[in-house]
């Protein structure tokens, strides 16, 4: 049985959505830590209504980011995990922390990567015109947002949308694919070579919402 660690900061709907499909799929793994660096998460409240165990490391009571970092990997290595899930935490990880996790550490970024790195990303595809917009799920490194793409969802943008509507269609196609690409790397269905992932066996890679959702 596989171990998983998920890092959060806020509302934990990414959390909540894998938490189902675990539940539904009956994964062969448990998620042995869920670790927060803000202590008003809310998702610390979908993690104990689970039964998970949760960790607060709140980030400004360390005095610079590597201390921070060698705290918070201290932690997760102490629950031995398989993989470490960013499930919407807003925290720029340190080199040292990527590199001891290279290869179990995964994100996923509201946008279609390489397009709008960094912050909002909603707002930078209204300004640009963009008539499709979505997410990505990517093995994480150094470089921010850049790392090897697992899984991507693409959603319609609409010349009425605002960033509020524009995110919520973002974050429901999220709750599509990040559990599927848990899935997938739990089941050992991923392969990465020369920076590219493919899914074993073959299986797309990319996602759309339900007609009736992409309104």
């Amino acid at each position: 049985m596989k171990n998983i660690v998920i890092l959060i900061s806020g509302r934990g709907t990414n959390l909540e959505a894998i938490l189902k499909v675990q539940q539904a799929h009956a994964w062969d793994a448990r998620i042995s830590m869920v670790i927060s660096n803000r202590a008003d998460a809310s998702g610390l409240d979908v993690a104990k209504a689970y039964g998970l165990p949760v960790r607060i490391l709140e980030h400004q009571h360390f005095g610079s980011r590597d201390q921070f970092d060698q705290a918070l990997l201290e932690q997760i290595e102490d629950c031995q995990p398989d993989l470490v899930i960013l499930a919407g935490f807003m925290r720029i990880l340190s080199e040292a922390f990527v590199t001891a996790l290279t290869g179990k550490l995964i994100n996923i970024h509201p946008s279609l990567l390489p397009s709008f790195p960094g912050l909002k990303t909603h707002q930078a595809a209204l300004d640009s015109g963009v008539k499709w917009h979505g997410s990505t799920v990517h093995f994480v490194t150094p470089l921010m947002d850049v790392g090897p793409i697992i899984a991507q969802g693409v959603v319609p943008v609409h010349q009425t949308d605002t960033v509020t509507i524009l995110s919520e269609r973002v974050l429901a196609i999220e709750h599509i694919i990040y559990p599927v690409t848990i899935e997938w790397f739990l089941k050992d269905q991923l392969l990465l070579q020369d920076g590219i992932v493919s899914v074993i066996p073959p299986q797309s890679q990319s996602f759309s919402l339900p007609a009736a959702d992409q309104a």
